[in-house]
């Protein structure tokens, strides 16, 4: 079973209440997706199998600090589960969230390419918010009187090594 495309606005873009709500059935694609069985995620997410089974399912439906769990353990972005779940408005999302809204929303992307892009994009964002605080510590360190303003870089090795590691086992699951 397919999840249908989102409806298009007249920009082009879906909205927020045209994504879809299955959770369950995201957490499921997502599971199989990452070739794991249903007791390994329930272990590795810290739920009951029975339970877990009953969310894929559409019975249940899981608490936000259920869909972090199973975020991590399916290593996708909290605010992309929570937007599939109908928790997180992408057009009131904090700030980076509507990237990663956008990217899962977007119809033409696979699954595993959207995981992809959301663990890029967040490497992006931990480098630069890890700069951004080095570089501040720096310049209170060396000129406690002096405020300076310095753009941080990403540390380019370690977001280089995340998207090898993201994108070659993506590129390797296009080609099966």
């Amino acid at each position: 079973m397919q999840e249908q495309a989102p409806r298009r606005t007249v920009e082009g873009m879906a909205t927020p209440k045209d994504l879809p709500r299955d959770i369950g059935g995201f957490i499921r694609d997502m599971r199989r997706n990452a070739k794991i069985s249903l007791r390994q995620l329930a272990d590795q997410a810290g739920v009951s199998n029975p339970y877990l089974s009953q969310v894929e399912r559409g019975l249940r439906k899981p608490s936000a600090e259920v869909l972090q769990q199973l975020a991590s353990a399916l290593r996708v972005s909290t605010p992309v589960m929570y937007l599939r779940a109908g928790l997180l408005d992408a057009l009131d999302a904090k700030e980076g969230q509507g990237v990663t809204a956008a990217i899962a929303a977007d119809p033409d992307l696979t699954v595993s390419q959207k995981q992809s892009l959301s663990q890029i994009y967040e490497t992006f964002r931990r480098e630069n918010a890890r700069a951004a605080a080095d570089a501040t510590a720096a310049d209170a360190a060396d000129e406690p009187e002096e405020s300076q303003t310095a753009t941080p870089k990403p540390a380019k090795k370690t977001a280089k090594k995340a998207v090898k590691k993201t994108v070659a086992p993506a590129a390797e699951e296009e080609n099966q």
